[in-house]
Parts: structure tokens; C-alpha cells; sequence
């Protein structure tokens, strides 16, 4: 009995000690240069319906129930989603908008799990007249995702999706 004890309490240790040292935070992102203008790239990233033009999760589940309410391209306008395991339920809400250079929202996802993730594009105009994008988000690692992340970075699990939506981006805008 007490031999059962000592593996229980090793057991817990190893989880709190696991979490101690796991990740507490995540930022992954992606950029891609369009031969587009600024302006005219940044009109349509404000714009959460065309997400669906692009979004490597819409390709996923191209019959997800989707939802928008408030003002598409502004503060405040919000796209929901509910779709098959691989896209999950969830909602996008605009934050913040800097006119002609980022777009902040916050990810809300319900399903497979609940958490919250802050979503954000950056434009920035190259010297040739291209339009760099850099599409990212970041947050909190709560547990058990400390101590998952120390197997498997949310980079190595969401990045190649931002890849493919990068790439999406580019060939759906340079049309």
C-alpha cells in the first residue's frame, strides 16, 4: 500500500514539475510577399468573410455552418464557425484595426477545446512595391498544453496550416 503512495505522489510531481518547466506562452506566425499594393491587400485581409478565399481551415471543411454578425472589416465584427474534428466550433472577433497596417482579433475556440488566442496580420510595403503579410497568433499555455508543448510545439501543430494559408493568400490576391 504504501509503495502505491509513493508512485501516486512521484507521479504528481513528475505532472506539477512537467508543467513548471513546459512553455507558458506561443507566437507562430508566417509571412508571404504579394505582388499586390498595400492598400489593396490590406482592404481585403480586414475582411473576415474573404478569410474563407484563403483559410486553409475552410478548405478543410468546406460545409462548416458559419455565422457573421456586426459590420464585416470593422471593430467588432465577429465570423463563427462550426465544422467537422479538423476546424472545430469557434469565433474570430475583430479587436482592433490599424488603418493600412494591422489587424488584431481574438480567437475563441470552443471545440475540441476551449481557449483563447490573440490573431493578428501585419502589412508592410517592400521596396519593390510588394506587399509583405505576416499572419500570426499568440497566447497562454494552460495545462495539460504545458507539458503537451514540450512534445510537440503549437508551431509544429498550426504552423504548416499558416504556410498553406500564406500561400492561398498570395495565389487568391495575385489572380
Amino acid at each position: 500500500m504504501l509503495t502505491v503512495l509513493y508512485i501516486i505522489v512521484g507521479l504528481a510531481a513528475l505532472v506539477l514539475l512537467l508543467h513548471l518547466i513546459g512553455p507558458k506562452n506561443y507566437n507562430v506566425f508566417r509571412t508571404v510577399e504579394i505582388s499586390r499594393p498595400k492598400n489593396e491587400v490590406f482592404t481585403y485581409l480586414k475582411s473576415l468573410k474573404n478569410m474563407d478565399d484563403w483559410s486553409p481551415w475552410a478548405k478543410k471543411d468546406p460545409n462548416m455552418e458559419k455565422k457573421f454578425t456586426g459590420t464585416d472589416g470593422e471593430v467588432g465584427a465577429v465570423s463563427y464557425w462550426n465544422g467537422n474534428k479538423d476546424v472545430g466550433e469557434g469565433e474570430q472577433e475583430i479587436k482592433k484595426i490599424i488603418e493600412g497596417e494591422r489587424i488584431e482579433s481574438e480567437l475563441r475556440f470552443l471545440k475540441p477545446f476551449k481557449s483563447t488566442s490573440d490573431c493578428y496580420m501585419d502589412v508592410e510595403e517592400m521596396s519593390n512595391g510588394n506587399t509583405q503579410v505576416k499572419w500570426g497568433f499568440s497566447g497562454t499555455n494552460k495545462f495539460p498544453m504545458t507539458i503537451m508543448s514540450l512534445f510537440k510545439s503549437m508551431d509544429s501543430m498550426v504552423g504548416p496550416d499558416f504556410e498553406e494559408g500564406m500561400a492561398s493568400l498570395k495565389t487568391t490576391l495575385e489572380k
